[in-house]
């Protein structure tokens, strides 16, 4: 059974701190949405990656992650930033690839930051018709960001075989992370080998690709335990373990607690054991 975010019932927007809110494990492991999200960073300085590959990020800077693309991003304690997520089912026409756009022009920073003003505005407010202004926002967004992007831009810049490979890894954990499939496994649907799997990711994330496999099996059992009241072995067969007890385990060895403690700090936010 392969394990997949749900899209959202509307359009909403929380601030980066409120993503977070529960443990930094929510942005910083790699994981995906259903949805698609544009974020936008007004403050502070950190590291994100998007399409396979580590990036910096900073001030000023727009980050569009379609529904379903894996990401992580660690902005640290003085970053902020705002998140505008968009059910794919909305049908606003966002881009189809993950975009990353340092905005030096200030009337730009200006118009963007105004628009999500307005729109937390309307969804503070739960006026009549506030869904509808929400959406007229977030279309309006999406024509600022296809505006940013260079018309003369090349639809594939050159890239080399490591990138290549990261960024399709990377696609493909999005859709069969919680398949049961080893990393051997991944290598041989890529066409490559575990080798120059782990050298690519290596290269272009600074992490392994057994290393981004289990964050992202983290990030969701995480997700499940602290979300949903299902069983803990529904949450193993969910996400494509043998068993409880190898659920069990690699819970205890990646957080140092078994998967009750998890569920019973998720619950209880203000507990300073800290899980």
């Amino acid at each position: 059974m392969n394990f997949a975010p749900s899209e959202s019932t509307e359009i909403h927007l929380v601030t980066l701190g409120q993503l977070s809110k529960g443990g930094s494990w929510k942005l910083d492991l790699v994981h995906d949405w259903g949805d698609h999200v544009l974020i936008w960073v007004t403050r502070g300085q950190g590291v994100a990656l998007l399409d396979g590959a580590r990036t910096g990020i900073g001030t000023h800077n727009a980050i569009f992650v379609p529904a379903r693309h894996l990401m992580a991003l660690d902005m640290g304690r003085q970053g902020f930033g705002q998140a505008l997520f968009i059910p794919p089912s909305s049908g606003l026409r966002f881009p189809e690839t993950v975009q990353h756009l340092r905005i030096r022009d200030a009337r730009a920073q200006a118009d963007l930051t105004l628009l999500l003003d307005s729109l937390a505005r309307e969804q503070s407010d739960r006026r009549p018709l506030g869904q509808s202004a929400m959406t007229a926002y977030a279309y309006l967004a999406a024509i600022w960001l296809r505006r940013q992007i260079p018309e003369d831009a090349p639809a594939t810049a050159p890239e080399t075989q490591e990138r290549s490979l990261s960024r399709a890894y990377f696609a493909r954990l999005a859709s069969t992370f919680s398949s049961g499939a080893t990393l051997a496994d991944h290598a041989r649907a890529l066409n490559t080998t575990s080798t120059d799997l782990a050298h690519a990711c290596q290269a272009e994330t600074g992490k392994s690709a057994a290393a981004l496999l289990t964050e992202r099996l983290l990030h969701a059992s995480r997700q499940l335990l602290g979300e949903t009241q299902a069983p803990v072995s529904e949450v193993a067969q969910q996400l494509g373990f043998k068993d409880v007890a190898h659920f069990a385990r690699f819970i205890q060895q990646q957080t140092g607690h078994p998967p009750v403690a998890l569920r019973r700090a998720a619950a209880a936010p203000a507990d300073p054991s800290g899980l």
